[in-house]
């Protein structure tokens, strides 16, 4: 009798260690997104599984995540702190500067690496076809944790592990590819005065502030397109895309896209930021809107279910 009331005790001891001893060796890359994360997306009215679009600031050392909602444009979710990044203020040009990058990039599930030797990462995609026309080089250019850097924006692996549960879950309902712009700092009127003598000022004028001011003014992450050896922002050509980065740019026109719609005391308190007192611009066609905010400009893939155990495919060309 006594022997028998004694099983059900060690039978239920062992249960437990067994399922502690499972939750320990989930990988990093399956993890579900932690209960803080979850009751603020919640709070914000924000699906798990909705797009997300990034931003990064050098000079603020931060890392923005913002999340699409039903009428297609991108609220702010949360600001995680970088850990630390290499070099300074400025463009990457060639490998081993020990340089991050700056500029517009956007990353597929193909990109995101669950074997990252830093923990978690995703390849930025540096260099893209505006860094290759201008003669930029580099391999392995990565947003990873392990707090550790050498050319790359590194997290501490909490935050890389939250962050990349986020964009799992997007690519899980359906995101092809999330957007990350990569500034040297938020490009208000104040900043650039004040970098203006900074030698990659006229980059900065001439490539990244028309990309800020866009989703600035829209929450809408820009159209982005490379000719002429640079970015071309929203612009709809009229007999298609530029075949060659390098080349000089087709006939386009301005992708007119309506600005985010602002109480007027947001645009009375940020008068001169950008954005905050910019007109409504008229709405373009519905067809040239569908090449804005991720595959569609209002709405997005049907809910499904978020799945701790959606995995990536290792590429072992992303081995960092």
């Amino acid at each position: 009798m006594g022997h028998s009331t004694k099983l059900p005790a060690l039978a239920a001891i062992l249960a437990a260690g067994i399922l502690a001893g499972c939750s320990q060796v989930i990988p990093p890359h399956l993890l579900p997104l932690p209960a803080q994360a979850k009751a603020l997306l919640a709070k914000k009215d924000m699906r798990e599984d909705a797009p997300i679009f990034v931003r990064i600031f050098k000079q603020e050392s931060e890392l923005e995540v913002w999340k699409a909602k039903a009428d297609g444009r991108y609220y702010h979710f949360k600001t995680y702190p970088i850990c630390t990044f290499s070099g300074s203020l400025g463009p990457k040009f060639m490998e081993g500067d020990l340089q991050s990058p700056e500029g517009f990039y956007k990353v597929a599930a193909r990109q995101m690496n669950p074997k990252s030797q830093f923990h978690l990462s995703f390849n930025l995609g540096f260099p893209n076809a505006y860094d290759r026309a201008n003669g930029r080089t580099g391999t392995f250019l990565m947003v990873h944790g392990d707090c550790k850097s050498i050319g790359c924006y590194a997290m501490t692996d909490v935050l890389i592990e939250e962050i990349y549960a986020l964009a799992r879950e997007a690519f899980a309902g359906g995101q092809k590819a999330f957007d990350v712009q990569a500034f040297p700092f938020r490009m208000t009127p104040a900043n650039m005065k004040k970098f203006r003598r900074h030698e990659a000022y006229n980059f900065w004028r001439n490539n990244l502030l028309q990309g800020y001011r866009a989703f600035e003014e829209t929450q809408l992450p820009p159209k982005v397109d490379f000719c002429e050896k640079r970015y071309v922002i929203n612009a709809n050509f009229v007999n298609g895309p530029p075949a060659n980065a390098a080349a000089a740019c087709p006939k386009y026109e301005p992708l007119m896209v309506k600005a985010m719609p602002r109480a007027p005391i947001s645009r009375a308190a940020g008068a001169g930021a950008p954005g905050t007192n910019v007109a409504n611009r008229p709405a373009t066609s519905a067809a040239s809107q569908a090449t804005i905010g991720g595959g569609g400009m209002f709405g997005f893939a049907p809910a499904t279910p978020s799945v701790a155990g959606f995995a990536f495919r290792a590429n072992s060309r992303l081995s960092r």
